[in-house]
């Protein structure tokens, strides 16, 4: 099974987390390319470096639906915990130094996935639960940022195709990868064919990327920026409601194929379930800045958070081929649309949403271990599903508060 990263939430942590884009954006607009070979050759390398942000859980048939929900969930806590020191390092001028460690350590951890054995859970945990997971965080954070060093007036556009990249790469790199582990090849030899396809591209974006403004002269103050920051109320209940949100979110798509390949599903539509899930996430991240122009960014998070609590529900029916392919590709749009909506959202607070996104490693974990081995369905569902619908009511809050702050300020809607 592959997962995504939330990549738009990559791009709130390179647009806050670290002073680069800020910076930016106190430059005169005229200072920006906006174009040429190196902008879009960074534009280009850091799509490709989304693109093969991607890792692999398979192979552990003896292993518990909790225990394999734990790869995946630490590999997503450490790609935002890193990414907190690689947006630094970044902003100290390093840029390139931390890409290439980050490059080279995602193709080791892809190859040292060829030689893990068969139900051998910590080979895989330590390849792609760690190693995978620190080499995306370094990669990742600097990637989407560099992009600002080239753009300003088309910065929202050219950062809306790169974070595109993981969700292409989850539609595409899983269909490949089947084929060769599932042919002649089998799983060794596939995941090298993969992983030296992944370098490849890699090096290729590596060379493609260029930065552009000097180091930052000044650290930022990171416990200043909090201690200010806790003291907006709006900012409080839009970290707290998506900290909460996000570990309900993630349920449909780790547990998708395996409710669907035990209710006796076809096998060949279990794997594509994930392929409609991205799919959906993918014109779900793009379409949202569209509706959000129409109806703003907090009701578009908002609305999107709300129908996706709701869909979570929806898993205690899962029964068949429709069924899954509906709540796949409606789960995948509706909270494609509400990451997707992040990047701007974080503009209207205080501060970038780096504290929310450590819970992306909770949830999974605990609904596996709810789910039990008896695969007892309606209850993770229904935690899932009641914790994200608390994050939506979170944010519902923020809204409220930012509508009477307005209101008592003469201000307009938001």
């Amino acid at each position: 099974m592959s997962t995504p990263p939330p990549k738009n939430e990559i791009a709130i942590q390179a647009s806050k987390s670290t002073g680069d884009l800020g910076d930016a954006d106190h430059l005169d607009p005229s200072d920006f390319p906006e174009g040429g070979v190196k902008a879009w050759s960074t534009a280009l390398g850091a799509f490709l470096i989304q693109f093969c942000d991607f890792y692999t859980r398979t192979y552990l048939t003896n292993s518990t639906s909790s225990e394999i929900a734990w790869i995946g969930s630490v590999n997503a806590l450490l790609i935002f915990s890193v990414g907190l020191v690689s947006g630094r390092l970044l902003d100290r001028g390093i840029f390139y130094h931390v890409i290439k460690i980050g490059c080279l350590l995602q193709c080791l951890s892809l190859f040292m996935l060829s030689l893990a054995k068969p139900n051998g859970y910590y080979q895989i945990f330590l390849s792609q639960g760690i190693g995978s997971g620190v080499a995306i965080g370094l990669t990742n954070v600097p990637s989407v940022a560099v992009v600002s060093h080239h753009f300003q007036r088309r910065r929202t556009l050219v950062m809306a195709l790169v974070i595109t990249g993981p969700s292409i790469g989850a539609i595409l790199q899983p269909i490949m990868f089947n084929n060769l582990i599932n042919g002649k090849l089998g799983f060794a030899n596939g995941v090298r064919v993969s992983a030296g396809m992944i370098s490849g591209l890699l090096l290729i974006a590596y060379f493609l990327m260029h930065t552009r403004l000097p180091p930052q002269p000044k650290a930022i103050s990171y416990t200043r920026v909090l201690q200010n920051s806790w003291r907006d109320r709006p900012y409080v209940c839009a970290c707290l409601g998506m900290a909460t949100f996000e570990v309900g979110l993630f349920f449909v798509l780790f547990y998708l194929q395996l409710d669907s390949r035990l209710h006796g599903l076809n096998k060949e539509f279990t794997f594509y379930s994930l392929t409609i899930f991205n799919t959906g996430s993918l014109i779900g991240r793009v379409t949202a800045g569209v509706v959000s122009a129409y109806v703003g960014i907090p009701n578009t998070v908002i609305g999107c958070s709300f129908i996706s609590s709701a869909i979570v529900f929806s898993m205690i029916g899962l029964r068949s081929v429709a069924g899954a392919a509906l709540i796949g590709f409606s789960y995948g749009y509706f909270s494609g649309g509400c990451i997707g909506s992040l990047f701007g959202m974080c503009h209207m607070c205080a501060a970038g949403f780096s504290r929310p996104s450590l819970t992306f490693g909770l949830g999974a974990p605990v609904c596996g271990a709810v789910l039990t081995s008896h695969y007892i369905w309606w209850r993770p569902a229904v935690l899932a599903g009641s914790i994200a619908t608390c994050g939506t009511i979170l944010l519902v809050s923020m809204q409220l508060i930012l509508r009477f702050r307005q209101k008592t300020a003469g201000g307009g809607t938001v």
